[in-house]
C-alpha cells in the first residue's frame, strides 16, 4: 500500500506555498485520502488475530503487523509528505488535525509491533525447539531456558510486562507442550509398542508436563527473591490445569504398563511354565492380561480431555479391580518358597499370615464384584471367580502344610535344645584355648529355641493347636529373656575387662582368671535350660566378675601412676640452655656447658626420685594380687620384668630424643654460646681452642648418656634395687642401665653424628680465621732486624711516608671487618683479634716514627755543625 503523492509543484518556501489557495486545496484533498487509507489499514490490522494456538503463531502475527506498519511509517517520513504536512500546518488547514491523530495512532501501533517482534525474537529459537524438537529430551532441555528468557522479556519489555500480554503467551506455550504430549502418546498404538520404549515415552511425557510447572514456580520464586521485579501473579488455571491433568493421565498409563510388564509378563514367563508344567494355562493367563489393555485401546473418548476426566476415572478403577485378583495370584505363586514377612514375624507363622493376607485381599475384590451383578455374571467375571476359588484353595493347603511341618519338627528338636548348657567356650583367635585373652564365653541359648517360642505364640493367634512342651516354653519366655540378658551383660563385662589387659597383666592375674573360670565352669559343663539353679549361677558369676573388675581397676590405677612417672622421665630435657639477658651477649663456652651440667644434675635428682617410687607402686600391686609386700613375689616375676623393660625403653628414648634435639641445636643457625679469636704469635687461634671446645662437647654428650648410671637395676625376679658390687681390679660398681643403654646402636650413632657435626663446625671456623693470616707481616719476630736494615739504607721521607700510609691503611681496614661471626650454634667474637692486629699496625707506625725521628735528628745535628764551622770560618 502506497501513499498517493500530490501532482502539483511544491518547489518553494513553505510560507509562500501556504498562502496559495490552489496549492492548499490540492494538499487538503491529498491529506484526506491519506487519513482514510491509514485509518483503514490500522482498523484492518487491529482486527487480525494470531493464526494458530501455539506461541509461534503469535510471533508471526506481530512480525506481519510490524512489516505492514513499518511500510506506512517509512512513507510518512518521506520529504514530500513532511512538506505537505508543514504547508497544511502553516495554512492552519482543518484536515491536518485528523491526519495528525491518525499518524499518532500509526506511530503508537508501529512502536508496539516493533517492540513485540524484538522481544519475541529472543524467544523464537526456544519456541521452535518446543514446537519442532525431535523428542521430549529437546523439550525438557528447552523449558528452563525458555522460562528464563520469559523472565527477561517480563523485566525489559514495555508491553509484555503486563498480565494481559504475558498470560496469553504462556497459555500458548502450555498448549504447545500439551500438543507435543498428545501427538506422542497414542492409546491406539501405545500398548502395541515395545513395552520398555512405551514406558520411557510416558515417563518423558509426564516429566515434560511437570517441568513446565516446576520451572514456572522456580523463576517466580527468583523474581520474588530479587525484591526489584514485578511479581508473577498469573492465572494458574489457564497455565496448568490442562498440563496437570494430562500428567495424571500419563501416570495412569505408566502404571498400567508397569502392572502388565512387571507384575504379569515377568511372572507368567518361561520359568513359571517350567515350574507349573502347564504352559497352556500360562498362555491363557497372558491372553487375559492382554485383555486388560484392549479396553483402553478402543476408547470412544479423548482421555487427555478434561471434559472426559470422569469417564477416564471409571475406566482406571475398573482396570485396577480386574488386576487385583491376577496380581494377588501372581504374588502368591512368585513368593511361595520365600514369602515376604511382616516385621518381627517368625518364618512359618509369618508365611501363613502372608498367605491369609493375600486371601483377604482377593476376597474384598470378589465382594466388590458381587455388589455389581452384571460384572460377576459376565464371562470375565466368571473367569475371575474361578481364579479366586483356585487361589483360595491353594492358600489353604499352603498354610496347613506349613503348620504340620512346623509341629512335627518342634516336637523333635525342642527337648535337645532345652538340654543345651547355659554357656559355650570358643577361641576368638587361632591361638590355643589356654591363652587367656583368646577364650570367649557365649550364651548358649539357641536362636532356634527363641524362634520356636515366637512361632508358638503366633500359631495360637492363628488358631492352630500347639504342642504342650512348646506352650510351656512360650509361657516361660520372660524368664528365659531375663536369664539370657543377665548372662550376656555379665559376659560382656568380663570380655570388656579382658580386653583392657595387656600380656603382662594377663600373666599377673592368671590365678584370679582361673578362679573366675572355675565359677563359670558349671555354666558350660553341667547347667542347662531345664535347671532350677540358673538364677543363683548368674548371681555367683556376676559377683565374681565384679570382684575381678575391682582388682583390675586397682592394677590399672597403679599402672597409670607408673606410666606417668616414666613419661616424666622420658620427656625430661637434659640440655637446658642458659637464657641470655642481652641478645648481643652470649655466655662463654665454659659457662654454657657448666650451666647445662648444673641443670642436668637438678633434673636427674628429680628423675631418680620418680624412678625410686616405682617399686613402691609395684609392691602395692603385689599386695593386691599376692597378699604380700616384699617386692620379690614369684607370682610377679614376669610383671617386674615387664616394667623393668619399660623403664629401659623410656631411658633409651630419653637419651635418644635428647641427643637428637642437641644435634638439631648444633646444626640450627641460632648461636648458643660465644668463643673468641685471638692472636697467639705466630698463629690465630680460638679461645678456648678447637680441641678444648671439642672435648667440652664430647664430655657434655657423655654426661648425657651417663645419666642412666643413676638408675640402678633391680635384682633378678624382684623390684628391689641391686646393691653395689665389689669387682676385683675395678672396685665397687653399681649395676645400672648404663651398661646396656651406652651400647645401643641408636645412641652410638647419635653421639658420633654430633661429634662429626661439631668437628666440621670448628674446622669451618678455623678456615674462616685463616683469612686473617694476610696480616701476618705485622707480627714478624724479626721486627728489629727489619728496622735496622731500613735505617742502614737511609730511606728518604717519601719511603717513610709510603710505609706510614700502608700501616695506617691496615689499621683502618681492620676496623671495617665484621667483628661477629655466627655459624650454627657458635658465635665467634673477632674483637680481640681485630684489636691485636690494629695494635701491631700502630706499633709499626710508632717504630717507623721513632726511626724517622732519629734519622732526622742526626741530619739536623750534622747540619748544625756545618753551619757553625762556616760561621767560624767567616
Amino acid at each position: 500500500i502506497k501513499l498517493e503523492m500530490p501532482t502539483i509543484n511544491l518547489d518553494g518556501e513553505v510560507t509562500v506555498l501556504a498562502a496559495v489557495p490552489e496549492v492548499v486545496k490540492a494538499l487538503q484533498s491529498c491529506a484526506v485520502t491519506w487519513q482514510k487509507l491509514i485509518s483503514a489499514t490500522l482498523e484492518e490490522q487491529l482486527k487480525k488475530v494470531p493464526q494458530g494456538n501455539g506461541p509461534l503463531a503469535e510471533v508471526d502475527f506481530w512480525r506481519e503487523r510490524s512489516d505492514t506498519l513499518s511500510a506506512f511509517t517509512e512513507q510518512t517520513k518521506l520529504p514530500e509528505v513532511q512538506k505537505v504536512l508543514e504547508i497544511l500546518q502553516e495554512a492552519k488547514s482543518e484536515p491536518i488535525g485528523d491526519l495528525q491523530m491518525v499518524l499518532s495512532d500509526l506511530r503508537k501501533h508501529h512502536v508496539e509491533a516493533v517492540d513485540s517482534v524484538k522481544f519475541l525474537s529472543t524467544l523464537e529459537r526456544h519456541l521452535k525447539n518446543l514446537t519442532y524438537g525431535t523428542g521430549f529430551d529437546v523439550v525438557l532441555d528447552t523449558i528452563p531456558s525458555l522460562m528464563n528468557a520469559l523472565r527477561m522479556v517480563w523485566i525489559i519489555s514495555r508491553h509484555y510486562n503486563k498480565d494481559e500480554w504475558m498470560v496469553p503467551l504462556m497459555e500458548r506455550i502450555a498448549w504447545e507442550i500439551s500438543a507435543r504430549v498428545y501427538n506422542a502418546v497414542d492409546l491406539h498404538t501405545l500398548f502395541k509398542e515395545n513395552r520398555a520404549a512405551a514406558r520411557k515415552k510416558l515417563a518423558e511425557a509426564k516429566s515434560t508436563l511437570e517441568q513446565w510447572k516446576k520451572c514456572y514456580f522456580a523463576v517466580r520464586a527468583q523474581i520474588e527473591a530479587s525484591g526489584r521485579e514485578k511479581h508473577w501473579e498469573f492465572d494458574r488455571k489457564r497455565l496448568f490445569e490442562k498440563t496437570d491433568y494430562m500428567s495424571s493421565v500419563c501416570q495412569d498409563l505408566y502404571d498400567v504398563l508397569q502392572v502388565v510388564v512387571e507384575e504379569f509378563y515377568n511372572v507368567f514367563g518361561p520359568e513359571l511354565k517350567a515350574v507349573t508344567g502347564d504352559p497352556d494355562r500360562i498362555d491363557d493367563l497372558l491372553r487375559g492380561v492382554n485383555g486388560l489393555t484392549s479396553r483402553l485401546e478402543g476408547l470412544t473418548f479423548d482421555p487427555f480431555s478434561i471434559k472426559s476426566a470422569h469417564d477416564w476415572k471409571l475406566i482406571m478403577e475398573e482396570f485396577r479391580e480386574e488386576v487385583s485378583v491376577e496380581n494377588v495370584k501372581q504374588i502368591f505363586v512368585q513368593n511361595l518358597k520365600d514369602p515376604p514377612l511382616y516385621k518381627n514375624h517368625p518364618p512359618v507363622a509369618g508365611a501363613i499370615y502372608w498367605s491369609r493376607s493375600l486371601f483377604y485381599r482377593i476376597k474384598r475384590t470378589i465382594i466388590r464384584f458381587q455388589e455389581v451383578e452384571e460384572l460377576l455374571a459376565s464371562e470375565r467375571g466368571k473367569e475371575v471367580k474361578q481364579i479366586y476359588l483356585q487361589v483360595a484353595k491353594s492358600m489353604k493347603e499352603y498354610g496347613d502344610q506349613k503348620y504340620n511341618q512346623w509341629r512335627d519338627e518342634t516336637k523333635q528338636i525342642l527337648p535337645p535344645l532345652l538340654k543345651n548348657t547355659l554357656l559355650t567356650v570358643s577361641s576368638v583367635t587361632e591361638e590355643p584355648v589356654t591363652t587367656k585373652k583368646s577364650v570367649c564365653f557365649i550364651v548358649n541359648f539357641s536362636p532356634k529355641l527363641q524362634e520356636i517360642i515366637i512361632e508358638t505364640k503366633y500359631m495360637e493367634q492363628l488358631g492352630f493347636p500347639v504342642p504342650e512342651m512348646a506352650r510351656y516354653v512360650a509361657l516361660q519366655e520372660d524368664k528365659y529373656l531375663r536369664y539370657t540378658n543377665r548372662l550376656k551383660n555379665m559376659l560382656d563385662r568380663y570380655h570388656k575387662l579382658m580386653g583392657t589387659l595387656d600380656e603382662a597383666e594377663t600373666k599377673l592375674l592368671d590365678d584370679h582368671i582361673q578362679e573366675l573360670w572355675r565359677v563359670f565352669r558349671s555354666g558350660h559343663k553341667r547347667l542347662n535350660w531345664n535347671c532350677l539353679g540358673i538364677g543363683d549361677f548368674i548371681v555367683r558369676c556376676t559377683q565374681a566378675v565384679r570382684k575381678f573388675e575391682s582388682l583390675v581397676r586397682q592394677i590399672h590405677r597403679n599402672s597409670e601412676d607408673i606410666n606417668n612417672k616414666l613419661l616424666f622421665i622420658e620427656s625430661t630435657n637434659l640440655f637446658k640452655f642458659p637464657l641470655s639477658k642481652n641478645v648481643d651477649e652470649l655466655p662463654k663456652a665454659k659457662e654454657f656447658f657448666d650451666y647445662i651440667k648444673r641443670e642436668r644434675t637438678k633434673d636427674v635428682a628429680h628423675m631418680v626420685r620418680k624412678y625410686s617410687a616405682i617399686p613402691q607402686l609395684l609392691m602395692k600391686v603385689e599386695g593386691q594380687v599376692a597378699n604380700t609386700n616384699s617386692g620379690k613375689s614369684p607370682k610377679l616375676t614376669a610383671y617386674y620384668a615387664y616394667w623393668e623393660n619399660r623403664i629401659y625403653q623410656s631411658l633409651t628414648q630419653l637419651i635418644v630424643k635428647n641427643l637428637q634435639a642437641f644435634n638439631a641445636a648444633v646444626l640450627e643457625n641460632v648461636p648458643l654460646f660465644q668463643t673468641e679469636a685471638i692472636l697467639s704469635v705466630p698463629e690465630i687461634i680460638l679461645q678456648p681452642n678447637a680441641s678444648e671446645l671439642d672435648k667440652m662437647t664430647a664430655q657434655c654428650i657423655q654426661d648425657c648418656v651417663e645419666v642412666t648410671k643413676h638408675f640402678v637395676r633391680w635384682m633378678h625376679g624382684t623390684c628391689i634395687e641391686c646393691p653395689p658390687q665389689r669387682v676385683e681390679e675395678v672396685g665397687v660398681i653399681a649395676f645400672s642401665f648404663y651398661s646396656d643403654i651406652s651400647q645401643n646402636p641408636l645412641i652410638i650413632e647419635q653421639t658420633v653424628l654430633i661429634a662429626q657435626n661439631v668437628h666440621k663446625l670448628l674446622a669451618s671456623l678455623s678456615k674462616y680465621l685463616s683469612q686473617w693470616q694476610r696480616y701476618h707481616l705485622l707480627w714478624k719476630p724479626d721486627k728489629g732486624v727489619v728496622l735496622e736494615r731500613l735505617a742502614a739504607e737511609k730511606p728518604s721521607c717519601i719511603t717513610f711516608d709510603e710505609e706510614f700510609q700502608f700501616y695506617t691503611k691496615v689499621a683502618q681496614e681492620v676496623t671495617q671487618q665484621p667483628l661477629i661471626k655466627d655459624e650454627q650454634f657458635i658465635r665467634l667474637q673477632l674483637s680481640p683479634l681485630a684489636y691485636m692486629v690494629q695494635e701491631n699496625a700502630q706499633g709499626w707506625v710508632m717504630s717507623l716514627g721513632k726511626l724517622l725521628n732519629e734519622s732526622v735528628r742526626e741530619e739536623l745535628f750534622s747540619l748544625q755543625e756545618e753551619i757553625q764551622v762556616g760561621v767560624f770560618s767567616l
